[in-house]
């Protein structure tokens, strides 16, 4: 089994939407020609996470599907990601790209927005 850092509960998940707009509202941004990255704090305990993944992005469902998940690896994967609700938006294009290169995109979203934050906080 995984530990608890690993997993994807349903309070590690943005699910409405207001809280998507919240994000939306006044957001840190990171992008690329794969994801758009925009984070948010988030007033919790922890960091969530939404996705947006629209048909421009990619046409067929599994590959919609396919993004989602590598989001969802990727920000499982994070370690120490401070209290702020990310919304990852695909760009069109990152379907056809090989999943190292989006792997990489997305977690230096990651990482570069926490160190936004974290620079925030003491700034």
């Amino acid at each position: 089994m995984f530990p608890d850092t690993a997993g994807f509960s349903p309070d590690r998940r943005l699910h409405t939407p207001a809280e998507f707009g919240r994000v939306f509202a006044e957001p840190a941004r990171s992008s690329d020609r794969f994801f758009t990255v925009l984070a948010r704090p988030s007033g919790r305990a922890v960091a969530r996470l939404g996705l947006t993944v629209s048909r421009r992005a990619a046409r067929r469902a599994v590959d919609r599907n396919k993004l989602k998940r590598l989001a969802r690896e990727s920000f499982r994967q994070q370690r120490a990601l401070p209290a702020l609700d990310f919304v990852v938006l695909a760009r069109p294009g990152a379907a056809r790209t090989e999943r190292r290169a989006l792997r990489a995109s997305l977690d230096r979203h990651f990482e570069q927005l926490a160190k936004t934050a974290a620079a925030a906080d003491h700034g």
